[in-house]
C-alpha cells in the first residue's frame, strides 16, 4: 500500500475546498430564516467562537488570539466580510451577494505580489478569468441592476475577503508556528459585539431557528474557517480564493434541495466551468512555496 504523505499544496487545497462546500450552505439559511441580518450574523458568530474554543480545547492548543497589528487587522477584515455578506444577502439576491463577494481574486491578483512578493503566475490569472467567466454565465439570468445598497455591500465583502486572506497568509509566513485561528476567533467576537445592540432589541430565536443558527455557527462558520485557516498556510492566498470559488457552484444546489428553485441552463454551464477549473487547478497546479515548518 502506498503510504507516501499527501503533498502539502494539495492538502491545503483539499482543506480550502471543503471549507468552500460548508460556506455554500449560508445563502439558503440566510434567505429561509425570518430573523434579521443582524440577528443571524450576531448569533452565528457567538456560536462560532464557542465552537472554535471547543475545537482548540479538544486539540489541547491555545485559541491563539493576539492583539498585534496583523491579528487585529485580519479580525477587522473578517468582521466586515461576515456582516456585509449577511446584510447584502438580505437586501439583494443571494446570487448578487455571492457573485460580488467572489470578486476577491481580482483584488488578490493585484495585492498579493506587492504585499507578499508572491510571483505573478499566468495560470493564476487564467484560472481567475475562467472562474469569473463561469460565474457570469451562472448568474446572467439573476444579476439585477437594482438593490444598490446590497450590491455595494457585496462588493465590500469581496474586498474585505481578499484583505483577510492576504493577512492570514502574511501571518503564516512571518510566524510559521502561529495559528491563524486566533484572528478568526477575534473577528467573531467583534461581529457579536457589533450586532449586540440589535440583538438586545429583538426577540430570542425560536427552537427551530436556534438549531439553524447552531449549524451556521458551529459547522458553516467555525469548522469551515478553521479548515480555511489550515489550508491557506499551505497555498497562496490567490490559490485558496480560486479553490473556494466552488462555494458559488454548490450554493444553488442547496437552494434547489431546500426550496425547489431550479437554476437556469446557463447557470448549470457556468457551474460546470467553475468546477472544471477548480478540479484542474487542484490536481495539476504546483506550488512554488516550501512546505510549512
Amino acid at each position: 500500500m502506498d503510504r507516501r504523505p499527501i503533498d502539502p499544496h494539495r492538502l491545503g487545497l483539499l482543506y480550502v475546498g471543503t471549507a468552500g462546500l460548508l460556506w455554500s450552505t449560508s445563502g439558503l439559511f440566510i434567505k429561509v430564516l425570518t430573523l434579521s441580518a443582524w440577528q443571524i450574523a450576531g448569533y452565528r458568530s457567538l456560536l462560532a467562537v464557542l465552537a472554535l474554543a471547543v475545537f482548540a480545547r479538544i486539540r489541547q492548543e491555545p485559541l491563539g488570539i493576539r492583539f498585534d497589528a496583523n491579528c487585529i487587522a485580519a479580525a477587522s477584515a473578517y468582521t466586515v466580510v461576515l456582516v456585509a455578506f449577511v446584510v447584502a444577502t438580505k437586501l439583494t439576491t443571494a446570487a448578487n451577494a455571492i457573485f460580488l463577494q467572489f470578486t476577491a481574486p481580482i483584488y488578490l491578483l493585484a495585492l498579493e505580489p506587492k504585499v507578499l512578493g508572491t510571483p505573478f503566475r499566468r495560470r493564476d490569472l487564467l484560472a481567475v478569468l475562467a472562474c469569473l467567466g463561469g460565474m457570469s454565465l451562472f448568474f446572467l439570468d439573476h444579476l439585477e441592476a437594482g438593490h444598490l445598497a446590497g450590491n455595494l455591500l457585496g462588493l465590500l465583502s469581496g474586498l474585505a475577503l481578499a484583505i483577510f486572506s492576504l493577512l492570514l497568509k502574511q501571518r503564516s509566513l512571518r510566524h510559521p508556528g502561529a495559528s491563524p485561528v486566533g484572528a478568526i476567533a477575534l473577528g467573531n467576537i467583534l461581529v457579536f459585539l457589533v450586532c449586540l445592540p440589535f440583538l438586545a432589541r429583538q426577540s430570542l430565536p425560536t427552537p427551530p431557528q436556534g438549531l439553524a443558527l447552531v449549524f451556521l455557527g458551529v459547522v458553516q462558520l467555525g469548522l469551515a474557517y478553521r479548515l480555511f485557516a489550515a489550508g491557506v498556510r499551505r497555498v497562496s492566498a490567490t490559490a485558496a480564493m480560486i479553490t473556494s470559488m466552488m462555494e458559488a457552484v454548490f450554493n444553488p444546489l442547496w437552494v434547489f434541495l431546500g426550496t425547489g428553485e431550479r437554476p437556469a441552463p446557463l447557470a448549470v454551464l457556468g457551474g460546470l466551468i467553475i468546477l472544471g477549473v477548480v478540479v484542474g487547478y487542484s490536481l495539476w497546479g504546483k506550488s512554488s512555496e516550501p512546505a510549512p515548518c
